[in-house]
C-alpha cells in the first residue's frame, strides 16, 4: 500500500506546485543571498562531505515530517511516526545539482536523501510525484 507525499506532510495541503522562494527567518539570514540561494557550501553534519556547492538551492519553507536521524545499523524500521516537522529547507530543482547524496529505497511515494559517503540522514526528502523537487532540511546539514 503506497503512502501519497501529502501523507508524509504533517498538515494536509492541496496537491500543487511546490512553494516559491521565500524570504529566510532571521536564524538562517546568513546562509541566503538576495537571490534566495545558498550563500555556503552544504555539507554532511556527522562526516563533512560536501553535499551541494554555494548557489546551488534556493531557500523554501514547507512542513514536512522525516524520520529521525539514526546510524544505518538502527535504521532497518520503515519508520514508525517518530521524526521531526521541519520547515526551512534547500530546495533544489535538479538531481545533478548534489555533489553527494544517496536516496532510500521508495517509502510509499517519497524517497529520503542520505550522505552517500556515511548514509547518516535522511537530510531530506524527495516525492515521486514531482521529479523536480527534492529538500534538504536546514536543521540536518552543517553549512562553510
Amino acid at each position: 500500500m503506497a503512502a501519497a507525499c501529502a501523507e508524509m506532510e504533517p498538515a494536509a495541503a492541496p496537491p500543487s506546485s511546490p512553494p516559491a522562494p521565500v524570504a529566510a527567518s532571521p536564524g538562517s539570514a546568513g546562509l541566503v543571498c538576495a537571490q534566495g540561494r545558498n550563500l555556503k557550501a552544504v555539507l554532511c553534519q556527522r562526516c563533512g562531505s560536501r553535499v551541494l556547492l554555494p548557489g546551488a538551492a534556493t531557500f523554501a519553507r514547507r512542513e514536512l515530517l522525516l524520520p529521525a536521524m539514526r546510524k544505518k545499523a538502527t535504521a532497518d524500521g520503515d519508520g514508525d511516526g517518530d521524526g521531526d516537522v521541519l520547515q526551512e529547507h534547500w530546495l533544489v530543482r535538479d538531481m545533478f545539482s548534489f555533489e553527494n547524496v544517496g536516496f532510500t529505497r521508495d517509502v510509499g511515494n517519497v524517497k529520503f536523501l542520505v550522505c552517500a559517503d556515511c548514509e547518516a540522514g535522511p537530510i531530506g526528502w524527495h516525492c515521486l510525484d514531482d521529479k523536480d523537487s527534492f529538500y534538504v532540511a536546514l536543521e540536518r546539514v552543517a553549512h562553510e
